[in-house]
């Protein structure tokens, strides 16, 4: 929970004491790949936060094929913010990628530590906007150029990502085929 206790020092808004009692508050799992944190359909009432490893946030189109929305990168935060504040079933489900190790705390427990420590409030709102700033930066690579200058952009903001990933989930998420995908890798390994 070292990266736990890191990250929930950023910005300098907790107190030491705050931070162990937030901290304190987290359970640990570790997931395999391909195990499942949230599964589409039920409620979402938990914050995770990722240790080590890598998340995937997806959704089945109508055809049945998997749409990558996000990845969970280490050192991060993250709520399914739609189903957390409106405790409707989640639409989207968030598997691990690879072996990974998270801490989450569910909603009850993280309610009543924001009232009991107010400058909680601040710290979930710095993370929530940072992470919303990062997810409309994305948005703009993913929607605009070719599949091929959208790969090199994710290379480029990811490298972690784009080694670890499996390459039907960059390609979902780039929203291009995976064929597409191994074309342009061939290419830029020439």
């Amino acid at each position: 929970m070292e990266k736990l206790v890191q990250a929930l020092s950023f910005g300098g808004v907790l107190s030491e004491r705050d931070i162990e009692i937030v901290a304190n508050s987290f359970r640990i799992k570790e997931l395999k790949s391909g195990e499942y944190f949230q599964e589409s359909g039920n409620p979402a009432d938990k914050i995770v936060f990722v240790e080590k490893g890598i998340l995937r946030v997806y959704r089945r189109d109508e055809k049945g094929n998997d749409v990558t929305k996000y990845f969970i990168r280490e050192n991060r935060f993250f709520a399914d913010m739609i189903s957390y504040y409106s405790a409707q079933p989640a639409a989207d489900s968030i598997e691990s990628v690879i072996s990974s190790k998270i801490c989450w705390i569910c909603s009850k427990v993280f309610e009543k530590l924001m009232h009991e420590i107010p400058n909680l409030l601040i710290f979930f709102k710095s993370v929530s906007e940072s992470t919303l700033l990062n997810k409309l930066k994305d948005n703009d690579f993913l929607n605009f150029g070719s599949a091929k200058t959208k790969y090199l952009e994710f290379v480029k903001r990811y490298p972690e990502l784009s080694l670890q990933v499996p390459q039907q989930h960059i390609a979902s998420y780039l929203k291009i085929t995976p064929q597409s995908l191994s074309r342009i890798r061939s290419e830029i390994l020439k």
